[in-house]
């Protein structure tokens, strides 16, 4: 079993960190003014991945928030997974020069679903899509949109393309801390072969510890922001239930 990772989010607006409660810009909390600088603690705190999201750019349809995401990339070695405003092969292929190992693509996934195709042909391994759920359906532009598409209906137009992961969020439990929808990231997991990330609401340590339990072994991680940034979760408790919880799976398949 490959262990669960877990990804400290950094959501930038105006240049800044911030968390956001349900995607609603206008209620925006400010964590750090220097987001390399949050990137750089994540990185001491024992994080192997980042998880970016460029806010402003998501609303935009292009990078709005270039300048943090370069300081990132020139203070940290470990990978990152960058998302927002990421509609054409240009700026996909720009990230990944820079060196972000994996972008993430949302809005284009749901209108431009060739586009997927095609930058995970050229980019395998590299590209994966944002499912972002509102009232059981996919949400677009920053979720201010609504499609009419299902998760599960999203995430299969994506298998055998190369796609390396879903990452899937429950917009009613963003950044209010009512844990993971874990049922709902469950039947979308069940539902495809691609690996799934689980994102929106993780709020404690009995979250993490969720992630470990047997049903959860398809899962390949799962992104924390305001519980982190507010106290809730230690990192290193963190981190250390995410070991036990292998270490515990790989000794019972060894019988």
């Amino acid at each position: 079993m490959v262990a669960v990772i877990l990804f400290p989010a950094i959501d930038l607006k105006e240049g800044r960190c911030v968390r956001l409660i349900q995607g609603d810009m206008s209620r925006a909390t400010v964590f750090n003014d220097d987001p390399g600088d949050q990137a750089e603690r994540f990185v001491a705190q024992g994080f192997e991945w980042l998880h970016i999201v460029d806010l402003d750019g998501a609303f935009a349809g292009r990078p709005m928030n270039g300048g943090a995401v370069d300081d990132i990339l020139g203070r940290i070695s470990i990978p990152m997974q960058l998302g927002g405003g990421i509609r054409d092969m240009r700026t996909v292929e720009g990230w990944l020069a820079k060196g972000v190992r994996r972008v993430i693509i949302g809005t284009a996934a749901v209108r431009d679903p060739d586009f997927v195709r095609e930058a995970a042909r050229l980019h395998p391994g590299r590209i994966a899509v944002g499912i972002d759920a509102k009232d059981g359906k996919v949400a677009v532009e920053g979720w201010a949109q609504s499609s009419s598409i299902t998760a599960e209906e999203l995430g299969r137009r994506f298998e055998d393309v190369g796609v390396a992961a879903l990452i899937y969020t429950d917009i009613s439990r963003d950044g209010i801390l009512k844990g993971l929808n874990i049922p709902m990231t469950l039947a979308l997991a069940r539902a495809v072969a691609i690996p799934v990330i689980a994102s929106g609401g993780l709020a404690s340590l009995a979250d993490i510890e969720r992630l470990t339990k047997p049903d959860c072994a398809r899962l390949a991680g799962a992104i924390t922001g305001r519980a982190l940034y507010d106290g809730r979760i230690d990192p290193a408790e963190a981190l250390a239930a995410i070991a036990a919880g292998t270490r515990r799976t790989e000794e019972a398949r060894a019988g």
